[in-house]
């Protein structure tokens, strides 16, 4: 079996090529390194299952011979990122969901694609369940991301009821573990990187706003179990458990032994106040929650940017 994952050399797209390669498939990643990190899959390089292509999918993909599934996972996915590139962002979205649609039309492959949370904005209902359409500004800064998952779900739903193309929908929620970027602006490897380098730990609005962070191998397992499913429209996947924004710079800055102190600055506009994913459709569909608790997540992730820091 052979599976092409976009963005693999990413956070999320380096462990899929783990989870693959170790299920026994073929992996064929395929990265443009405009966020992505060489570092993040030196490992899998030496092995005969994996083959990396440097392309940007934006523009025409080309894979030889059979191919059984399709990851996309190409995508800027910070706001510090998204703000910086929004053309290519938007265009990773649009135009690379196209070719990869078509790319999967012609290999009669199965396609999943990586949507997220932010397609429902700054929710008005709460918890987020897959059938709220959301509440997303279009035109604000944050648009070209969360407009760009929203017209990658409506391509590729309408390739699937039109051309009857096997699809997978995944809507990931705030994720984390070893591989992210300290310098990604997202709000946990922000907390580590000032704690542990003993600058202010900087909270955005008065830190009441909620997430619900998802360890790394628990989103990975509900992933494959999506693809692995007969469902093709969206479905949460994250950790339901929700803290303020406020209470996880509190444990990374007790975890670090640090004695940064928290700082308060302006919302950005249009930052989600509340994050919670419903997860009752994956419970059902796949049999699937998350295992790992935020405590042992948060060690584990700690441990990490330990050793890149002392690179």
């Amino acid at each position: 079996m052979k599976v092409l994952i976009t963005g693999a050399a990413g956070f999320l797209g380096s462990h899929l090529s783990d989870k693959f390669l170790a299920e026994g498939y073929e992996v064929i990643g395929m990265d443009n390194l405009l966020t992505g990190d060489m570092s993040n899959i030196a490992h899998l390089m030496p092995k005969k299952e994996f083959t990396f292509y440097h392309h940007d999918v934006s523009k025409f993909v080309h894979v030889p011979g059979e191919l059984d599934y399709i990851l996309h996972f190409a995508s800027p996915a910070s706001p510090i990122d998204y703000l910086k590139m929004p053309i290519q962002t938007l265009k990773v979205g649009s135009l690379g969901t196209h070719n990869l649609l078509g790319l999967a039309k012609a290999k009669s492959a199965r396609l999943l694609i990586a949507s997220t949370s932010e397609v429902y904005g700054d929710p008005l209902v709460h918890p987020q369940t897959e059938d709220y359409w959301g509440n997303v500004n279009p035109i604000g800064p944050r648009g070209v991301y969360d407009e760009a998952k929203r017209f990658q779900e409506a391509i590729t739903m309408a390739y699937h009821t039109f051309h009857g193309l096997e699809v997978r929908i995944v809507r990931i929620f705030n994720t984390y573990g070893p591989r992210m970027r300290m310098d990604d602006g997202r709000a946990l490897p922000t907390f580590f990187s000032q704690a542990m380098k003993g600058e202010d730990i900087t909270v955005f609005g008065d830190g009441s706003q909620t997430r619900s962070f998802c360890y790394v191998s628990d989103l990975v397992g509900g992933i494959y179990k999506l693809l692995k499913s007969d469902y093709a429209h969206p479905v949460n996947i994250g950790n339901p458990v929700e803290i303020t924004i406020k209470q996880a710079a509190e444990e990374v800055v007790s975890l670090t032994n640090s004695s940064s102190k928290i700082i308060f600055k302006d919302l950005p506009k249009d930052d989600p106040k509340v994050r919670q994913p419903d997860i009752s459709l994956a419970k059902k569909l796949l049999n699937w929650e998350p295992v790992v608790s935020r405590e042992e997540g948060l060690l584990k992730t700690f441990e990490y940017f330990k050793t890149k820091m002392a690179e």
